[in-house]
């Protein structure tokens, strides 16, 4: 299921809204948010979510295990353990074929069986929420609940499920213990407002877009120049406003149920440097590998070599984290580098035109989002060379046909980033509202697009 189908539209949202708040206790809130996250999840699967409730009750019950810990030892012996399940299951179905597959390539004797496995939708994300929170709970950030339908509401919420924000417990630990509370008309109307928004960015033009740059990558091989920059451009436009406005979506969806979900995307195309790109690109995961990785490998208190080091294998599982391909992982270790150069030599950039140092950044994303997006390495590299061997500038593409393009950017460069709209509050607006979400949903014309992020 997803938020631009008409049956999460027309009945899954409507009927759980209304639900919610018919009940007044906070356990039947619980309760009914939890199982709306298994009724979500198990639409596109439902035997994954024995899977999902088995991870959620082995960090729950670890995080127990975890309070009543007699020593500091003994509770790291439980989070490791509780870390061990999680990452092995993890590996198992996302990373297995692929190491397996690469070592036959190099062994190809290795006792190594092939297994014929589906990816479990969001697995990376509820992954990510459930060792965050033993972590949390073995550092004392965090009291380990004693309410498992709190946790499961926790860990299973619909909004943020599939493809984050990664939330930690205690973002939103707040609002989980005063969830009984009555709606409150401004974070009603900042839920609609942020939805709509949401929907706008995903329907109106990071689909539009998409239909313009698929086929164009579909045939590759045969792209110029120009069309090799337009397809780059283009996916950089798509992927933001298909990430961002899933995000928006995720947020807004938590207001209308009392829950704030935290700050995702904070105008990313505008960075000036790579350092100040991952503080505003999808910000739960440059968070969460900064806090529960960086740190934990030492982050920058064992000198300036160790530092590099450390970002660099950050840099690198972030990249695996996206998904079992080498292109992922040269992403990552590009941006590592990126990184590291931005450290030895920030100063030297900070002292540039701030619109060339924005350029320059986004210049540098945008050859990075190559890999990103590349479905092997052979492709990556040949639209690279295609966009740095400018034979010619004729071309048969029709530029007209990318104005979808051309608009992106401009919103990129000129438009407040939803966070910073003001949305009215008052009663009278709401008509606006709706009228926007109509519109959207006429956009969609009946046609559902997964969301980008829902592979990972």
């Amino acid at each position: 299921m997803v938020f631009n189908s008409d049956i999460f539209l027309l009945a899954f949202l409507p009927v759980v809204y209304v639900l919610f708040w018919s009940f007044h206790s906070k356990e039947a809130r619980y309760v009914l948010l939890a199982a709306a996250g298994y009724v979500f999840y198990g639409w596109w699967d439902w035997r994954f979510c024995f899977l999902l409730l088995f991870s959620s009750l082995v960090s729950y019950f670890t995080g127990i295990a975890i309070d009543r810990s007699a020593t500091k030892a003994e509770g790291r012996r439980w989070m490791i353990a509780a870390i061990t399940v999680d990452l092995t299951l993890l590996g198992f179905f996302k990373y297995y074929n692929f190491f397996a597959s690469n070592i036959l390539a190099v062994a190809p004797g290795t006792p190594l069986p092939l297994v014929n496995v589906v990816l479990p939708v969001g697995i990376s994300f509820y992954t990510f929420h459930t060792i965050s929170y033993v972590i949390d709970v073995q550092r004392g950030v965090v009291k380990a609940t004693r309410n498992l339908w709190e946790y499961l509401t926790y860990v299973n919420l619909f909004s943020q499920l599939v493809a984050g924000p990664i939330v930690r417990f205690r973002q939103i630990e707040e609002d989980l213990e005063k969830i009984d509370g009555p709606p409150r008309e401004d974070w009603t109307a900042l839920g609609i407002g942020f939805f709509v928004a949401g929907m706008i960015k995903k329907v109106v033009i990071a689909d539009r877009i998409a239909a313009l740059v698929n086929p164009m990558l579909a045939s590759h091989a045969t792209m110029g120049f120009v069309e090799s920059w337009v397809a780059a451009l283009g996916y950089a436009c798509q992927l933001y406003f298909d990430f961002s406005g899933y995000s928006d979506m995720a947020v807004g969806l938590g207001y209308l149920f009392g829950l704030r979900i935290p700050q995702n995307f904070n105008a990313p195309y505008r960075a000036a440097g790579i350092t100040d790109f991952w503080r505003r690109w999808h910000i739960s995961l440059s968070s969460w590998l900064r806090d529960y990785l960086y740190i934990a490998l030492g982050g920058n208190r064992k000198g300036t070599f160790r530092t590099y080091v450390n970002l660099l294998i950050t840099m690198l599982l972030g990249g695996l984290w996206h998904g079992a391909n080498w292109t992922f992982i040269i992403w990552g270790a590009y941006h590592g580098a990126l990184l590291i150069v931005d450290r030895l030599a920030g100063g030297f950039f900070q002292r540039l035109p701030r619109l060339v140092y924005q350029l320059q950044t986004f210049l540098l994303v945008l050859i990075g989002w190559v890999f990103f997006r590349s479905d092997n390495l052979d492709m990556a590299l040949t639209w690279l060379g295609k966009m740095f061997t400018p034979a010619t500038l004729a071309t048969d593409f029709p530029l007209a046909s990318a104005w979808m393009i051309a608009v992106a950017l401009a919103a990129i460069c000129f438009v407040p980033e939803t966070w910073d709209i003001r949305f009215p509050t008052t009663r009278r607006w709401a008509p606006v509202y709706a009228a926007g979400l109509l519109l959207t949903y006429f956009f969609m014309n009946g046609r559902e697009s997964v969301f980008l992020y829902y592979q990972f």
